[in-house]
């Protein structure tokens, strides 16, 4: 069975698309009573203000008419931003080159953390240089990744 965001990823990902944007993701928090769902927008050239307020108006009509999500929420429609959260390997794929911060869920090496140049995708896996020394780190095991924008 699909966790909770693969499911709305599916239900809200053709909404999106039919407005001309991409769904770069969405993050799902649980808390309690109440939810948030944040989902992130891109489109070549952007996103505005506009993009997202449109978005946001379709999610929320299908969200009623589908209620995946049960109790109170709130729903979030933003861009990813310049430090941008990276969730596919497409996405690692597209971003080769840059700096990224990237947060594990269990110890690798030691460590959860590592901050360094985004090299390559191999297979299922990423490949950061910290520190003159490359690690491989499968998707499965990251729990947040963000580019690190440069200024």
């Amino acid at each position: 069975m699909a966790s909770k965001p693969e499911q709305l990823k599916a239900l809200l990902a053709p909404t999106v698309e039919a407005l001309g944007c991409e769904l770069w993701g969405l993050e799902y928090m649980s808390q309690g009573k109440h939810s948030t769902l944040r989902v992130y927008i891109d489109a070549e050239g952007g996103v505005s203000l506009q993009d997202c307020e449109r978005v946001s108006r379709q999610l929320s009509s299908v969200l009623d008419v589908e209620d995946p999500i049960h109790g109170e929420y709130s729903l979030e429609v933003s861009s990813p931003g310049m430090d941008r959260p990276l969730y596919t390997l497409e996405q690692f794929a597209r971003h080769t080159g840059e700096q990224v911060s990237v947060r594990l869920r269990v110890p690798f090496d030691g460590r959860r953390k590592f901050s360094g140049l985004l090299r390559a995708v191999e297979d299922d896996e990423i490949v950061v240089v910290v520190d003159e020394h490359e690690y491989l780190l499968p998707l499965e095991a990251i729990d947040r990744a963000n580019i690190i924008p440069r200024f």
